[in-house]
């Protein structure tokens, strides 16, 4: 196949393929500039169009000396901005950096704040030779022709298939997630075959205005790559704005955004004033929150590392759809078979049972049938149904991330990512202020750099590995003063004077300590941060390192006390008459007689449901609060009239900028968020619910955040989402063996199906049904003579209030022989039948579900077929678009050279 820059050739289509082109355009139509794809009718944008700039003359100029996004002429687009202090003492250092940059091409222009005169603003802009020059060097790439679209014919039966669901399609709303393709324009570098910058072929290249040719933010990343090459003092080392920014000659440095994101006007009658107006309604707006994201303009605006960043979340959030149902349908269940289940029943009939205390002293007896309400509320979460739903959580985690490698393949071909190699990046300020004496040559630049020595190396992985180990040791000890807390409390709130607290003193202990140990958590979040050592070399280096040890630590904060309550909680306290006493003082605490997995669902309820709602307020509300305060002052100082005239330098500066660590707190919630939903799912159905429902929350809180809140991050380029994902495959690994022990300790689900098998009305019989279970609650119970009890456990009151006389035998949750016979206390067979049953439940469990991600994970390509057909043939097309438009432009240069009377030989072709 052949293609012109006219056309296709005929014997260009091969038989079983069907090339089409756009609907409204074919190969040769003139490309639309970014820019002019916004509304037509809106006169008013801030954009750079030239078109629109000719069609009002000289009135738009006029407006861009006042909208601040040009320079005083009007015509000079500011594609960066410095800020500094006059009374800074760096002026030296800011002078030879500044002449340094106007001897690389660029236009510097300076103006003092309207709020402060001691602030300056410098104000870039790259010409056209500049952006030429340096997006050639960096592998920029640019559109050069439109994209052809092909599908492979269809059989009948498909193309049957396909006007079914096209006639069931009518009685629906027309595609009701889709965004309104009349307000958001298409870009026109996803239509288009883009190959990187050459100024050699420039003519390969679709430029219609060389003012829109390079986008904002591409303009921007081409500035910022100067500014981190240009020296600001004599030495090897002193090189870039980073060194600038941390030495305190600048005070800030960044890109501005495209204007307003508010208009008076309606964005369906009179367009976008902008791309950051036209995010604002069509991406931030909380009246769009069941549509899909624009991703392709987020990536155009923010650029390819936050554009992925969404993209995932959108992705995780539309996954979650699945899981989310069918932990409902699993808790709906529970709440349907609630009165036929025999367990809750018999403990609610159980009257003339009388329990042990559950703690010294305090504590009193008390019947059975008291914890009728807890038992119905575990038998919600514990139910025939949870075995099925941790398979289908596991599974569902792999497929996810299968699915998410062939998102991400797709996303990186639309984006141009497939090629994108990183640069090799620069090195940290602190490395080099740490490092600057000892240097070796860089084997890939041939430059010389500091060096850190092995065994330098080796010391601080030794100190930062210590770091790690003592903070996670702070988080094991704060743990362990909860377990205190929880088994002192129990007895303080036993004998409290209010009845509701008194009658439910383990709900009481268990609810303060984990508010208690919620507070704990965060504290020690905002502790972990400032202790981290800070001394890789790169910045991608120092990103891994600080994910990886933050991730760390705050994974075993957040799960640390989970993990105790889940598979600790209960399971080591003994027995009445010799319990287990932690420095052979505080009895161990026990579980409510209904079980240990309430405990645990409340742990995860509250948790999450807290730290969500934190996370969320600090990302939002803080910022919120923090502009609304500036806003105020400057109302008080200069006006409200004063400041709508601000110029958009001032008005970005004085938004919040985006946090040190990038996108790093972001993904950390998100990350923590699938680590609940997925390694404690077993015990907590509901929680993939409130994950999807505060998603979708998340996604217009952080659009609304960077669209309004934050100043415009630097536009950075990105394949995938790092080392997230390896935490996600880990994480989904830890999430198959927790809910299997979960089911298997934590659950009753093995205790009865022993019971139902073995020892019920229905053993040998081979059946499990609700009858099989008559007599359970009686047998998992065990017989206490009250007589045993030690002197410091034995309870105030001797419970005469039951039958009228002291009692002399009290139950109490275990597979124990009674009093009177030869081994007292003694393990029963039962136990022992029910530990091997559960041992053995863990190790099928795992090796089932192991088995069936690694099946998934192997059915499953990571790159779809369709897509590398598409790649395949489209390096075919524009290797012969090359060849096709080279040729044209050598037959051109021999006519016009045959026109003009010389003569050649030995001439190509």
């Amino acid at each position: 196949a052949r293609m012109s820059a006219h056309g296709l050739t005929s014997g260009s289509v091969a038989k079983d393929v069907n090339i089409f082109f756009d609907e409204l355009e074919g190969v040769n139509s003139p490309s639309k500039d970014d820019d002019s794809l916004l509304h037509h009718g809106n006169l008013t944008s801030t954009s750079d169009d030239a078109s629109r700039l000719e069609v009002v003359g000289e009135e738009v100029p006029d407006k861009n000396k006042t909208n601040g996004l040009y320079f005083r002429d009007g015509k000079c687009r500011i594609d960066y901005i410095l800020v500094y202090r006059k009374s800074n003492p760096q002026t030296e250092k800011r002078e030879v950096f500044e002449r340094n940059i106007r001897a690389e091409g660029l236009q510097m222009e300076k103006e003092s704040s309207l709020t402060n005169s001691d602030i300056i603003f410098v104000k870039l802009h790259a010409p056209w030779e500049v952006l030429g020059k340096y997006a050639e060097l960096m592998n920029v790439r640019m559109p050069f022709r439109r994209k052809i679209y092909y599908l492979h014919r269809r059989y009948k039966f498909m193309n049957r298939i396909e006007k079914q669901i096209s006639r069931f399609r009518g009685w629906l709303p027309r595609k009701p997630m889709k965004l309104d393709k009349e307000t958001l324009p298409d870009l026109e570098e996803n239509d288009c075959y883009t190959a990187p910058f050459s100024q050699q072929r420039i003519h390969h290249f679709i430029i219609h205005n060389k003012d829109t040719f390079f986008n904002n933010a591409t303009r921007s990343r081409i500035v910022h790559h100067i500014l981190q090459r240009v020296k600001y003092e004599e030495g090897k080392n002193k090189i870039g704005l980073n060194r600038l920014l941390s030495n305190g000659s600048y005070e800030a440095a960044f890109p501005l955004h495209e204007g307003s994101y508010r208009s008076k006007n309606s964005i369906r009658t009179h367009g976008a004033e902008n791309h950051r107006h036209l995010l604002y309604e069509c991406w931030a707006s909380w009246g769009v929150w069941y549509k899909y994201q624009p991703l392709d303009l987020v990536r155009r605006y923010f650029g390819e590392k936050i554009g992925l960043y969404f993209a995932w979340l959108g992705w995780y959030t539309g996954m979650l759809f699945p899981a989310a149902f069918i932990g409902l349908f699993v808790f709906l269940y529970g709440v349907t078979t609630l009165n036929h289940c025999q367990v809750s029943k018999e403990v609610c009939q159980a009257t003339d049972i009388i329990m042990c205390p559950i703690c010294d002293k305090y504590c009193p007896f008390m019947r059975l049938s008291d914890s009728c309400v807890y038992a119905k509320v575990t038998h919600l979460f514990d139910n025939g149904a949870t075995v099925f739903f941790a398979v289908f959580m596991a599974v569902w985690a792999t497929v996810f991330l299968e699915f998410w490698k062939r998102r991400r393949a797709v996303i990186a071909y639309d984006w141009d990512l497939i090629d994108w190699e990183e640069e090799e990046e620069e090195i940290r300020p602190q490395f080099e202020a740490k490092y600057s004496k000892k240097e070796r040559m860089n084997p890939i630049s041939g430059k010389p750099e500091p060096y850190q020595a092995f065994a330098d190396k080796c010391s601080r992985l030794v100190v930062s590995a210590s770091g790690i180990f003592f903070m996670i040791c702070v988080v094991i000890a704060a743990v362990f003063g909860i377990v205190i807390y929880r088994v002192v409390t129990v007895s303080t709130f036993a004998a409290f004077k209010w009845a509701l607290i008194r009658n439910n003193s383990q709900v009481a202990t268990t609810g303060t300590a984990v508010c208690i140990n919620f507070c704990i958590i965060m504290l020690l979040n905002v502790v972990s941060k400032t202790n981290i050592s800070k001394q890789p070399r790169t910045e991608s280096e120092w990103e891994n390192s600080f994910t990886l040890k933050m991730f760390l630590f705050q994974f075993v904060n957040l799960n640390s006390s989970t993990f105790y309550i889940a598979f600790f909680l209960g399971r080591f306290t003994g027995h009445p008459g010799a319990y287990l006493r932690l420095i052979n003082r505080w009895r161990l605490e026990e579980c409510h007689p209904s079980g240990c997995l309430i405990d645990l669902c409340m742990q995860m309820g509250i948790i999450m449901v807290l730290k969500q709602t934190w996370n969320n307020f600090m990302e939002l509300g803080y910022p919120l609060i923090q502009n609304w305060w500036t806003r105020r002052k400057l109302r008080q100082e200069y006006g409200t009239q004063r400041k709508t005239s601000f110029p958009q330098w001032e008005k970005d500066y004085n938004l919040q900028p985006m946090n040190a660590y990038g996108l790093f707190d972001e993904y950390l919630e998100m990350i923590l968020q699938f680590g609940f939903t997925t390694i404690f799912v077993a015990a907590f159905p509901l929680a993939p619910l409130l994950a999807l429902l505060n998603n979708i929350i998340e996604i217009r809180l952080d659009a609304y955040k960077f669209v309004t809140q934050w100043r415009r991050p630097l536009a950075s380029r990105a394949k995938d989402i790092g080392i997230w994902y390896g935490i996600l495959e880990g994480i989904g690994i830890l999430s198959v063996i927790t809910n299997a022990f979960v089911i298997a300790v934590t659950s009753d689900f093995i205790p009865r199906l022993v019971y139902a098998y073995k020892y019920g009305p229905c053993a040998g019989q081979g059946e499990a049904g609700q009858k099989c279970m008559v007599g359970y609650v009686n047998a998992s119970l065990s017989v206490f003579l009250v007589s045993d009890f030690e002197n410091r456990s034995e309870p105030t009151s001797n419970g005469s209030e039951f039958s009228g006389s002291p009692l002399k035998y009290c139950r109490y949750r275990d597979y124990r022989d009674p009093p009177h016979s030869p081994v007292p206390y003694g393990y029963t067979l039962q136990f022992w039948h029910v530990l091997a049953a559960r041992l053995a439940f863990i190790i099928v469990f795992e090796h089932l579900v192991f088995c069936i991600k690694h099946l998934i994970s192997y059915l499953i390509p990571d790159l779809p077929k369709d897509l590398r057909d598409r790649m395949r043939r489209e390096k075919y097309l524009i290797q012969e678009m090359m060849y096709e438009a080279e040729l044209e432009r050598l037959q051109k240069e021999r006519k016009e050279r045959k026109k003009n009377g010389k003569s050649y030989h030995n001439e190509w072709p």
